[in-house]
């Protein structure tokens, strides 16, 4: 294998988000799991349940969601809602209060509704994932520099970055890999994977694919690229001088039998 090249990473399109906050970092206390109520406390009386729905959503970054929370308290005291995405418009009913967050950026943020009922305030927690699946994945034509061929792979807006890994494969053979995990950027972006290596004989006539997957804690998203056909094969500058040696030497010997037959040819003719 040759040479490796470093990725290039072009961040492209909005700017980054006013906030959202990692689901990693923030978990609501009293929220156990996504959509339902937290436990009844000790010695109340008026149990009541907390419902938000949808309990998970996953968007493109830059999305608008609607969370709707809702309890069976007959008289609450009060809802909210707690998140570090940017607000829009609330609407209520008997029994419920719709809320819209704005321009949806962070990966993955955790949404905590409260109602409180009687003096007693529980909450449901509802998930929101934003990412991209690639509008493309281009693999260009190999490029013969020396004695190897690169490869450059373009993944073009793709969202999260840190969850990409680019993968180069010839025939079912993984030929290279890279994780982007170091970029933590929260815009669409274009990334450009650029790989150098030696084929062999058995390159010859295998396709070469360039694949994407973005690994999303267990939302696995695939994309990959046209397969492309190795039809030459590079040869090393020794491998060139030997080739070029074997060359001359069979068109020397072409010629001395050519000769050699020609003088045969004359002199039976002078016997006749």
């Amino acid at each position: 294998m040759g040479p490796l090249f470093p990725i290039s990473l072009l961040v492209l399109l909005t700017a980054a988000s006013p906030g959202g906050g990692s689901a990693r970092r923030r978990r609501a206390a009293r929220a156990p799991g996504p959509g339902g109520s937290s436990p009844a406390p000790s010695g109340t009386s008026a149990p009541f349940w907390v419902r938000i729905s949808p309990a998970f959503v996953a968007v493109p970054p830059g999305s608008s969601v609607w969370l709707n929370c809702s309890s069976s308290c007959p008289l609450p005291d009060g809802s909210s809602l707690r998140t570090g995405l940017r607000r829009g418009q609330t609407l209520g009913g008997p029994g419920w209060v719709s809320y819209q967050l704005l321009d949806v950026r962070a990966w993955s943020s955790d949404v905590l509704c409260l109602v409180t009922c009687a003096g007693e305030t529980r909450g449901a927690t509802a998930r929101i994932n934003a990412y991209k699946e690639p509008r493309s994945v281009i693999l260009e034509p190999p490029v013969l520099v020396g004695s190897e061929y690169t490869l450059r792979c373009h993944v073009t807006h793709v969202f999260p970055v840190g969850f990409l890994v680019v993968t180069l494969r010839r025939g079912g053979q993984v030929i290279y890999s890279e994780s982007l995990e170091r970029y933590k950027g929260l815009d669409l972006a274009n990334v450009t994977l650029t790989h150098a290596f030696r084929a062999r004989p058995h390159d010859l006539w295998q396709p070469v694919t360039c694949h994407a997957r973005l690994d999303l804690d267990g939302l696995v998203v695939r994309s990959s690229s046209a397969p492309i056909t190795l039809t030459v094969l590079a040869l090393s500058p020794a491998s060139k001088a030997v080739a070029s040696t074997s060359i001359a030497a069979l068109v020397g010997i072409f010629l001395v039998m050519g000769v050699a037959y020609l003088r045969k040819s004359l002199a039976m003719q002078s016997r006749s």
